[in-house]
């Protein structure tokens, strides 16, 4: 029987194109281990999850114990030089990870600083789509992540959180994918439904993808953003499950 005030999500399959494993500590005091994120997903409907952590090796035992539920970033700093490209090029070879991470913030680089490009060119080379954090002065706005998606135009990128809370920068994320056909935008922790509309409706209902960015964010407040934002159900469809879907390329799911 329906609670009020309690959330029921939609019968729709859905993937979830941004999220941790693990703990963070210091100011975010957040964590979610992988079996309890299994169940979360399960009581939702969401099929896949995308998952990263600065610590790969957290990253990479979730898949290793549920390789169906979850995908594999790589969170790579660029300031590790050749290092952090080794790294890259060993897990992408040993069929390890799905894409490369990148936290400007987190780590302290700016997006599109030099140090960033061997590890982009990696990725690219790999055909390996690169989710980098946006929305935080001075590393990682929206305008620096264009410039790189620029320099680098054969490379895949998804503009994490889509300028996360700040309105300029958010409107500033859906104008720079706009220009820039290489960029996508993931919507978790941005917290303006309307901007969903805006970004489906200017740069395209297939270049939007759902994240919740758990644990620093619940999926239910995620989920319902995105649902109320006046989007038609095919459009949902797309945004939930099929974009992040195609743009894997997975069919076994």
């Amino acid at each position: 029987m329906h609670q009020p005030g309690r959330y029921i999500p939609s019968d729709s399959p859905k993937i979830d194109a941004h999220a941790h494993v693990g703990a963070f500590g210091s100011w975010c005091g957040v964590s979610v281990g992988a079996e309890e994120m299994c169940e979360i997903m399960a009581r939702l409907g969401v099929k896949r999850t995308i998952i990263s952590h600065p610590d790969n090796r957290t990253t990479l035992e979730a898949q290793r114990r549920r390789p169906d539920q979850f995908a594999a970033l790589a969170w790579l700093n660029p300031a590790d030089g050749e290092t952090a490209v080794h790294k890259l090029v060993e897990l992408a070879e040993a069929k390890q990870i799905q894409g490369l991470k990148l936290h400007p913030l987190f780590n302290a680089f700016v997006a599109d600083d030099e140090c960033v490009f061997p590890l982009v060119e990696a990725a690219q080379k790999r055909d390996l789509p690169i989710f980098v954090h946006s929305g935080h002065p001075p590393f990682s706005l929206p305008w620096s992540i264009g410039q790189l998606a620029e320099r680098f135009p054969a490379a895949r990128f998804v503009m994490v959180h889509m300028g996360h809370g700040h309105g300029v920068y958010i409107q500033a994320a859906i104008e720079t994918a706009r220009r820039r056909e290489n960029i996508w935008l993931e919507n978790s922790g941005m917290p303006m439904p309307g901007k969903i509309l805006e970004a489906c409706r200017r740069v395209g209902s297939e270049r939007l993808f759902w994240g919740s960015d758990a644990p620093f964010h619940r999926h239910e407040a995620e989920m319902l953003r995105t649902e109320v934002s006046g989007l038609a159900p095919s459009e949902l469809e797309k945004v939930f499950y099929g974009n992040i879907k195609a743009f894997m390329g997975w069919r076994d799911i």
